[in-house]
């Protein structure tokens, strides 16, 4: 049976339409890091979601290759991941996308290691003739946060953060955004298929306890 992340570790994937409190554990990434308005027709954010796919799916089709990965199991490729933030703002600043800072993600399995990973961006060169220099194995640490099912546009994103704010303050936490603690979000659907009213982003802000 094909191992689905997100029916799997529904408590990360399938939040329910109002805030919860989670601890996410250390994860290992592909990524790539970037800047600019994620909307620009072939600008750099969008291509770096073929990059991830790219190696996303060669680590999946592993198995009818040359290379057996210890470990492998077959999978779903995750959905696509994004850390956001904007210099010298705490939070998003949603009227100003061409000042976004970005690092664009796919969640790696964990029988993945860095050198099966290294061997993922030799081969997807290799086949496909591109350049996957910016791809980057990324380990990241979560750690508390709270999170929400947005359903709708991303700029309505706002007041479902709003909603989860009041909510952590009702419990005695504060948001926790730093430089190595980002906003978060989780695209479960194809923009290409589903009418934008319908869209459902995992939103994920870093929390910590308020007198810690």
């Amino acid at each position: 049976m094909t191992f689905d992340f997100k029916k799997e570790y529904k408590e990360f994937y399938m939040p329910k339409n109002e805030p919860s409190i989670v601890r996410i554990p250390t994860t290992n990434y592909i990524a790539v890091k970037g800047s600019g308005d994620p909307n620009v027709d072939g600008g750099e954010y969008k291509q770096s979601i073929g990059l991830l796919y790219g190696i996303a799916y060669t680590i999946k089709m592993s198995k009818k290759g040359i290379r057996q990965i210890d470990g492998y199991f077959d999978f779903v490729v995750p959905p696509l991941e994004g850390f956001w933030w904007q210099d010298k703002i705490k939070g998003i600043d949603y009227a100003h996308k061409e000042n976004f800072r970005w690092i664009s993600v796919i969640r790696l399995p964990d029988f993945v290691t860095k050198e099966d990973f290294d061997w993922a961006i030799s081969e997807a060169t290799k086949k496909k003739k591109a350049d996957f220099s910016k791809v980057e194995f990324m380990t990241y640490d979560e750690g508390l946060c709270v999170q929400c099912m947005h359903i709708g546009p991303y700029d309505d994103e706002p007041s479902t953060v709003s909603l989860m704010h009041d909510y952590i303050e009702s419990r005695g936490y504060v948001l926790d955004i730093t430089d190595e603690r980002l906003h978060h979000e989780i695209y479960l659907s194809d923009v290409r298929k589903v009418p934008v009213k319908k869209l459902k982003t995992v939103i994920r802000h870093p929390i910590r306890e308020l007198y810690k």
